[in-house]
């Protein structure tokens, strides 16, 4: 995503691609987040999105009450975008930020597992489906614990382009699934095409969380961890 693809430009990384740079001592990560501004736009547009998490829940928390699921869809749509525009303008006005960089993939994530989660409460996501969520969860439980890791050790394993696309997939079938059966009237096989979106979204989770371990592996093997 946005700030979370940002990280390999960070000057406190090293990308696992090899070549790397230098990484700056503490002081002068300290002085990058005095200097940044927290309420620069592209911070506001991330703070957005964590805020919307509360409110794409209790919207969804009415399954029956159609309005409210197209109204969850809504806010879902707009933290979606959010997601694109704090990046972008953030590397256009040359606002980048350790705060950004560290708040961006936490609100993308509580997001998307806030969802996952009301969407199998509230059985639009039910048996065997379930997996599907089980699977992205995973993942970024995992993957949140690698980057947590390598960034210790000053390292960045930058986003693949299969990444993004799964994060596209990603958000259609929620957002398909969001507005489940109220999307019925408008487009017949709503929810279907909402899983079999999830299903791929998930499959390509799995490669890309592989992707990831490998490209770390040798780091966490040469640190002796």
């Amino acid at each position: 995503m946005t700030h979370d693809a940002d990280l390999r430009h960070s000057p406190a990384s090293v990308d696992v691609s090899g070549g790397g740079m230098l990484s700056p001592s503490p002081l002068t990560l300290a002085g990058d987040m005095r200097r940044a501004n927290p309420l620069n736009l592209p911070n506001v547009l991330t703070y957005g999105r964590v805020v919307a998490v509360p409110v794409v829940t209790a919207l969804m928390f009415w399954p029956e009450e159609f309005w409210m699921r197209w109204a969850a869809l809504g806010v879902f749509v707009l933290a979606g975008v959010t997601d694109f525009f704090d990046g972008y303008l953030a590397r256009a006005w040359q606002q980048q930020s350790t705060l950004g960089r560290m708040l961006d993939p936490i609100a993308d994530k509580l997001l998307v597992s806030a969802t996952l989660l009301m969407l199998v409460a509230d059985r639009t996501i039910q048996r065997w489906d379930i997996w599907a969520a089980i699977v992205i969860l995973s993942r970024e439980i995992l993957v949140s614990g690698l980057r947590e890791y390598l960034a210790e050790l000053r390292v960045s394993v930058p986003v693949s382009t299969v990444a993004k696309w799964k994060t596209t997939l990603q958000l259609f079938a929620l957002g398909f699934l969001i507005v489940g059966p109220a999307g019925e009237h408008l487009l017949p096989g709503t929810v279907a095409i909402g899983i079999g979106l999830l299903w791929v979204s998930a499959i390509l989770t799995l490669y890309t969380g592989y992707d990831y371990f490998r490209a770390g592996i040798h780091h966490i093997v040469d640190h002796g961890a």
